[in-house]
């Protein structure tokens, strides 16, 4: 954890030193991507020594693969051999070395490579051998019409930006932006019509490191002095399960788990931070002109904390991965989307069962809350009064939900979650299951048309200051000249 720490910093260091010195106007692509990949490996090899030959394994073969099948099949296979390669380095990772231990370990860096691997397999497929009328605006957004170099193709999986943390990002912007081909954004006006506007290729990210900085401060400082004080393990002591009353159960519940997630706040608002100081991850200008850098944000934390339902809590926690989940499984799915989405997340986190019970609850706690927005939702949404109670019993509702359904994600093993499940009578998992006799999945066309757009306060408040984007399919565009793909981007954004 310390050589993942000290790494990380040294990777702020280099990213301020690469944009400095290799900016895109003084050095060429190439040198860019020999430079980047270097510079990610060598960090692998001083994190995790020569376990890092992981890394360029799988990249090497994912890559003879997508030669050799060609871009019929080609995604189906690199799926398939990527996500296998990680689980059987998870299995022999967990079962062989140290079940249990919360060490930094070479499978997590693998873990967003495979991400990378699988989702440029399907990009390609969708640019080179899918027709256009046949994608989704996303997917259409997404396609890579050509094949990447080896060179390409390792410097996204291995670059030092995003080698130890991620987060995810498209091929196409960050070719983009080893490229530093410029683009222009677009907003809309009241009228409806687009706005081209704000034309500048190298907005200064200082601001928002110093901020994101600032906030993983925080979060290393709340991780190092009240979670250790709050640990979830105490929500089975024999003894607490024994003496304390249900609504003391049920807060330390939730505050132990809130007090778990600041170290995820400082990983990946760390690792944002490294990719905005290289000047990665501009998405942009909002309305006032602000320049905005979350293109490849993991997270945003007030929405986190003030979630009003499962969806939005899943929608703004781990958000590239989420995406990664959508693009390659739920939108392309023939049967069952959720659940095989959820499935798919839990092979890709792992092999500790703890995984599985979180996300098999995760499921059920899913569809229980979409049937009930669905069916009820409208009924509360007319009156603000009436709409800010509706929005507190619904916070209260879905950090107890949350907190009940992670805990196997912490805990690992089957038999602690059992305990902790069964000391609460499995209260919210026979309740979903009624939730679900009760009331139909699909929501009606009325409450569809009229209230499909309804937020909190604090959420619509958010998004009309241009700070909050639910389902962010933004890629870079190539040139000034190219009015498709700008329509193209602006139109994703806009969904």
């Amino acid at each position: 954890q310390v050589n993942f720490v000290v790494c990380q910093l040294f990777a702020l260091l280099a990213a301020v030193w690469f944009r400095t010195y290799l900016h895109s106007s003084k050095t060429s692509p190439f040198i860019r991507h020999v430079v980047a990949t270097l510079l990610g490996l060598y960090l692998a090899l001083f994190c995790f020594g020569w376990y890092a030959l992981h890394f360029v394994i799988q990249s090497g073969i994912s890559y003879y693969i997508m030669i050799i099948i060609g871009v019929e099949n080609m995604h189906k296979y690199c799926f398939v051999f990527a996500l296998g390669y990680l689980t059987v380095c998870q299995i022999t990772r967990v079962y062989i070395f140290d079940y249990g231990q919360y060490s930094a370990d070479f499978s997590g860096p693998m873990m967003i490579i495979t991400q990378k691997i699988t989702s440029l397999a399907f990009e390609i497929h969708d640019g080179m051998f899918r027709k256009n009328e046949d994608l989704t605006p996303s997917q259409r957004c997404l396609a890579v019409r050509r094949m990447p170099s080896l060179l390409e193709y390792l410097s996204y999986n291995c670059n030092f930006m995003g080698i130890l943390a991620g987060p995810l990002c498209s091929y196409k912007d960050y070719i983009t932006f080893i490229e530093g081909r410029s683009y222009q954004l677009q907003q809309s006006e009241a009228n409806g019509k687009e706005d081209t506007k704000y034309e500048q290729t190298d907005p200064s990210p200082n601001i928002a490191v110093a901020q994101k900085l600032l906030i993983c401060g925080l979060s290393l400082l709340f991780h190092m002095t009240i979670t250790k004080t709050l640990p979830v393990e105490y929500n089975i002591d024999d003894n607490f399960r024994a003496t304390a009353s249900w609504p003391v159960r049920f807060f330390y519940l939730y505050v132990s788990l809130m007090a778990a997630r600041p170290k995820y706040y400082f990983a990946w608002t760390l690792a944002d931070a490294i990719n905005n100081a290289a000047g990665f991850g501009f998405r942009g200008y909002d309305k006032n002109g602000v320049t905005r850098w979350d293109l490849i944000s993991n997270l945003r934390i007030q929405q986190i904390e003030f979630s009003t339902s499962f969806k939005m809590f899943l929608d703004n926690w781990n958000i590239q991965t989420a995406l990664w989940l959508k693009r390659v499984c739920y939108e392309r799915a023939t049967f069952s989307p959720t659940i095989q989405t959820f499935i798919l997340s839990a092979i890709w986190h792992g092999v500790y069962p703890g995984y599985y019970l979180t996300f098999l609850t995760g499921v059920l706690m899913t569809l229980a809350a979409r049937a009930i927005r669905n069916n009820i939702r409208h009924y509360f949404v007319e009156s603000p009064a009436v709409k800010l109670c509706y929005d507190i019993v619904t916070w209260m509702a879905t950090q107890a939900a949350i907190s009940y359904t992670v805990v196997p994600f912490v805990l690992l093993s089957v038999k602690p979650s059992f305990t902790f499940y069964s000391s609460c009578y499995f209260c919210l998992h026979i309740a979903s299951i009624l939730v679900l006799l009760v009331f139909p999945l699909k929501r009606t066309q009325k409450g569809s048309k009229k209230h499909e757009n309804v937020q909190p306060v604090w959420s619509r408040k958010l998004e009309e200051e241009g700070l909050l984007q639910k389902n962010n399919y933004s890629t870079t565009n190539n040139s000034f000249s190219q009015k498709q793909e700008i329509n193209c981007r602006y139109q994703a954004l806009k969904q």
